[in-house]
């Protein structure tokens, strides 16, 4: 069969835009440029197309969150839940909550050698220990970790999250796990009257309520047990400890400002060591003084104590990490969904009395923790959202009225007959 050669088009038709080449029986010739209702709808769509993709891109992208935010959430309610509960059980057969608090804290020193295992494994441009070791300390400033730094930025901070983590247990010494876990979703509230007055944050109505209802619920809270001895010192170390939480969080904005994952990762290590190195003596001090004492290391529960810091290790982890797959929000609801959790716990385990005023309390301080989970511009988006549905709703009755009115002309336009030949 006999080809036909193409005729190559002049060089002016060849920059045309609208000019194209088809073939029609082996022969190639130039296409007619497309008319104007031809051109609208090619380029309708394109655009469909390319709107579809986007869409399902975008809700792959949201069902990926969504997925990890749910995997998230459920490690930190379990494993902050499960920290919880089982401190209660150690304390049973132990009764050394610094000494406990001394040894899950060491445990902090895992986070650096563990976020490099992760570096060497996902990273495309891998680098020795040493390189990003360096690369991470310039966190602190241009000449890196140096001694100065270690005690001015680090040492404080290494003692704040002691104090958090001692108060929180020894609190849970006095008072049932659901109590403790409750009150200190207290801390976020504290977080932003802190932020408010030290950082000069953005002043928001609907966090101000927050935190007056934090507050009426610690009352409540320390009502429901009619102000007992007892109970009343358990709050006040749940709440001290809730406090020196909002203190660190505050302090590290305003000292350090933001980390990366592998900034924070050195940060906390940073504190394991401050731990092994100058909080070594206290655990030592209390065991000589029987204030913290056993009989024989035989005696100590090995298994409750590697279970709680491994427990805690991975609720730290979670926590700071868990931010690179979903939404920050999404981590905090763990967080107060641990609560529930440990209220049924306590309900078959210990002899709590879920009163109608222990009750109110709960809901009043998980109130106004997810009111504080509110975004900064969540009235703006409230009021587009309310804007689109009136539009919307507007959109629909026309459309609804048109229908109504235009209907019965054209029925009776098709059912008149025509005389016209």
């Amino acid at each position: 069969m006999k080809k036909h050669s193409a005729r190559v088009a002049p060089l002016s038709a060849c920059n045309s835009p609208v000019l194209t080449l088809t073939k029609v029986e082996g022969e190639e010739r130039p296409r007619e440029p497309p008319g104007p209702a031809e051109a609208q709808a090619q380029a309708g769509t394109e655009a469909g197309g390319r709107t579809s993709r986007q869409r399902w891109t975008c809700s792959q992208e949201l069902l990926r969150k969504v997925f990890w935010g749910v995997a998230v959430v459920f490690c930190v309610c379990a494993s902050w839940a499960g920290s919880t509960q089982l401190a209660r059980l150690t304390f049973k057969t132990f009764d050394a909550p610094f000494t406990l608090t001394w040894f899950a804290t060491n445990w902090n020193f895992l986070f650096f050698p563990l976020y490099y295992a992760g570096h060497v494994c996902k990273s495309t441009e891998k680098q020795s220990v040493k390189q990003r070791y360096r690369e991470c300390c310039r966190f602190f400033g241009d000449n890196g970790l140096t001694l100065k730094v270690f005690f001015t930025k680090a040492a404080p901070f290494g003692v704040l999250w002691t104090l958090t983590n001692y108060l929180y247990l020894h609190a849970i010494k006095k008072i049932n796990a659901t109590d403790v876990s409750v009150l200190f979703c207290c801390n976020k509230a504290f977080v932003f009257l802190l932020s408010w007055i030290v950082l000069r944050d953005r002043f928001m109505g609907v966090r101000i309520v927050a935190a007056i209802l934090a507050i009426a619920g610690i009352v409540m809270m320390t009502y429901a047990d009619g102000f007992h001895s007892h109970s009343v010192i358990g709050i006040a170390l749940v709440v001290g400890s809730a406090s020196m939480s909002a203190l660190y969080k505050v302090l590290f904005k305003l000292l350090l400002g933001s980390a990366k994952f592998g900034e924070a990762a050195l940060f906390l290590s940073i504190l394991g060591v401050f731990n092994i190195l100058f909080i070594t003596c206290i655990p030592v001090i209390l065991y000589f003084t029987r204030v913290e004492y056993w009989n024989s290391f035989d005696d100590i529960p090995w298994g409750n104590l590697c279970g709680f810091s491994i427990l805690l290790l991975t609720f730290n982890i979670v926590l700071n990490f868990g931010i690179a797959v979903t939404y920050p929000t999404l981590m905090s609801l763990g967080i107060v969904l641990s609560v529930p959790v440990n209220a049924v716990v306590d309900h078959y385990t210990s002899q709590i009395v879920f009163n109608g005023v222990r009750v109110i309390a709960i809901i009043i301080i998980g109130l106004g923790f997810l009111l504080l989970l509110l975004p900064e511009e969540w009235d703006v988006w409230l009021i587009k959202l309310l804007t689109r549905l009136k539009v919307r709703k507007k959109e629909e009755t026309t459309e609804s009225s048109g229908d109504l009115g235009t209907g019965p002309q054209s029925r009776s336009r098709r059912a008149r007959p025509s005389f016209a030949r």
